[in-house]
């Protein structure tokens, strides 16, 4: 038996590869399935059953790829409603795969559909769980992104899945290992370890929300607070897991369109299309096009492009780094952006070469404004998310989280220069891009963000716990 995690980093992701005796069991696919075609081609293995552990909201699963190319029949556990042929098992119902079995544990209460497979050895003994967004490693998954669907409210599916983690996944014995669908990052919970795999007996002593004294009312009290609204596309990914989607073939072929200079602008202003700058923040600051937005591959770029913007079927035209162009098609593909049209061909050096008008952000060391910051002589702005924000920002900075930058536009002062920070510069970018794109150019971009602010000694205030007397 082999059991494989494939994790995708940027999308805090897990899918699962799981062999024996020649056959295969896939668990919550990606998107592009090749990687799944090939392991099992070199392994001689057959993939049999691809098992969904609930409809994802955070990244479109290639199951109805997987499917098509295989013939596998596609699992979803009691209540599932998908548009397309599919196995709705039933609770306690079994699957053999080679000399193992995958037993169906329905344990609701992230979504109604949500399902954990318990996998039995050879011998039946319990080895592990896939617990989808059911149980993460310190925590467990957020109660209120199905409430509309479920027609419940997040503190009854809260009450559910108390009662899914009580009476299915706790009894399981302590070495049954916990393989979850996320881990920290992911947007599907909040206090997620950095660890991928775990045992269920630690997670037991870890996790807050499997504490053998909790009672119900507590359970849902610290499950649900302190909850951020969902990104705007997560009810879209939803609705295309369960309906079916365009083959990511097509979405490449579409996409990786070589446009020149002229043809670019053509088409941006034809098909009203966004530009989507994806190089690094450094080379976005010093040139860019003007009105574009900037999300760099190298930072968490698939749900920012999904939180910021937010419609799946934006028409996109991209900036890329030579030669990833089909990496950024497929990364915005794994969140339902099927919408790339073209990239531009030769790269902004292209653009600047065929004399079209360029744009750049101003970004300034902390040594030279260091002075200006200490004397309050400048507004700042902390672009970090809340718990950042709240644990320690500078003195007298107004926070404005990246995830909701459009709701606090108009907090941006007109008439005079201001500043922008985040952790390292990423984020800040962002919203810089984002800023300019709305006619606000009086920024500067703090180059370091708060890592370079610290390093210099300007002063911060720390979060203070409230008296409790």
């Amino acid at each position: 038996m082999k059991i494989e995690q494939i994790y995708t980093g940027c999308l805090a992701q897990g899918a699962y590869y799981i062999e024996s005796d020649g056959e295969v069991a896939i668990i919550d696919p990606l998107r592009e399935v090749s990687p799944y075609l090939k392991r099992a081609d070199a392994d001689k293995a057959k993939i049999k059953y691809i098992f969904e552990t609930h409809f994802h909201a955070d990244f479109v699963s290639g199951h109805v790829t997987l499917s098509k190319e295989t013939g596998a029949p596609i699992i979803y556990g009691p209540m599932a409603d998908p548009s397309f042929d599919a196995i709705i098992a039933e609770d306690g119902q079994e699957f053999a795969l080679g000399k193992i079995t995958f037993k169906v544990l329905h344990t609701p209460g992230h979504t109604m559909e949500s399902t954990t497979y318990l996998l039995k050895d050879e011998n039946g003994k319990d080895r592990a769980i896939f617990s989808g967004d059911t149980l993460f490693l310190g925590d467990v998954g957020r109660p209120d992104l199905a409430q509309k669907a479920a027609h419940m409210t997040q503190e009854q599916l809260a009450e559910t899945l108390y009662d899914s983690l009580r009476n299915k996944i706790m009894p399981l014995a302590d070495d049954v290992i916990v393989y979850p669908a996320h881990g920290a990052g992911s947007a599907c919970g909040k206090n997620m370890m950095k660890e991928t795999v775990d045992t269920l007996g630690n997670q037991k002593k870890m996790n807050y929300a499997l504490r053998a004294d909790m009672t119900k009312s507590e359970f849902v009290k610290e499950v649900t607070d302190g909850l951020l609204p969902p990104p705007k596309y997560f009810p879209l990914n939803v609705k295309m897991n369960k309906e079916g989607y365009e083959d990511i073939e097509e979405v490449l072929d579409r996409g990786t369109r070589a446009l020149s200079p002229e043809e670019f602008e053509l088409a941006a202003n034809e098909a009203e299309a966004l530009v989507l700058d994806v190089r690094h923040q450094n080379e976005f600051i010093e040139s860019h096009i003007p009105r574009s937005i900037f999300i760099g591959l190298n930072g968490d770029f698939a749900p920012w492009v999904g939180a910021l913007i937010a419609d799946t079927k934006q028409r996109l035209l991209l900036v890329t780094p030579e030669g990833k162009e089909e990496e950024t098609i497929t990364r915005l593909s794994r969140v339902g952006f099927d919408g790339t049209i073209g990239y531009l061909k030769g790269g902004l050096e292209a653009w600047i070469a065929s004399g079209k008008e360029i744009d750049s952000i101003v970004s300034k060391p902390v040594s030279d404004i260091k002075n200006q910051i200490e004397k309050n002589k400048i507004p700042v702005f902390d672009v970090r998310k809340e718990g950042e924000f709240a644990a320690e920002h500078l003195e007298n900075a107004k926070h404005t989280p990246l995830g909701n930058i459009n709701e606090y536009l108009a907090e941006f002062p007109k008439g005079q220069s201001f500043l922008l920070y985040c952790a390292g510069g990423y984020r800040s970018v962002i919203a810089a891009s984002i800023l300019k794109s709305r006619g606000i150019h009086n920024l500067i971009d703090i180059a370091g963000g708060f890592g370079a602010l610290k390093a210099a000694g300007v002063k911060t205030t720390e979060y203070v716990c409230p008296s409790t007397l």
